[in-house]
């Protein structure tokens, strides 16, 4: 009996591409910032494993998300890269992630929640601004949009 061929479970860029809906170009991209990784054939052309597919679409749903390039290419350093990552992997990955993902749906709410009054930016141009920040009170706290801001974590102690 013939051993399979792998390659039927790999896929060119352009496969790729259209299960993810992701441009060729920002697969190149993600392969060059060592986000995922391919093969190459004997005449030169890439080849991805299936399941870059997922790869793929957790880097494109995070930067939907607005999560920096950095911190995805962290999470997903996580992973094993020379096999298909189980779903223990992944699931550790989910875990790693909750706290961050929840500030985030907490910042979300309390744009949400605030943006049509004080943001705590220090502008004072709202009437409603002299009566929540009054003389820029919100300013000894740093700066920015205060309310708005992610709740500042404590720094660990040395």
């Amino acid at each position: 009996m013939d051993k399979p061929d792998p390659s039927h479970k790999e896929l060119t860029p352009g496969e790729l591409s259209a299960r993810t809906g992701t441009a060729v170009s920002a697969l190149h991209f993600y392969e060059k910032e060592g986000l995922i990784s391919s093969r190459r054939t004997a005449g030169n052309q890439r080849r991805y494993r299936r399941d870059m597919l997922r790869r793929v679409s957790f880097i494109r749903v995070s930067q939907q998300l607005g999560i920096p390039l950095r911190d995805i290419r962290a999470a997903l350093e996580t992973l094993p890269r020379d096999k298909a990552p189980t779903r223990a992997d992944w699931k550790r990955l989910s875990a790693r992630w909750r706290d961050e993902l929840d500030e985030r749906i907490g910042q979300l709410q309390r744009l949400r929640d605030n943006l049509t009054g004080c943001i705590g930016c220090g502008c004072l141009s709202l009437r409603s601004c002299t009566l929540y920040n009054p003389a820029d009170q919100l300013g000894g706290d740093g700066p920015g949009p205060r309310r708005l801001l992610p709740q500042a974590r404590p720094q660990p102690v040395d």
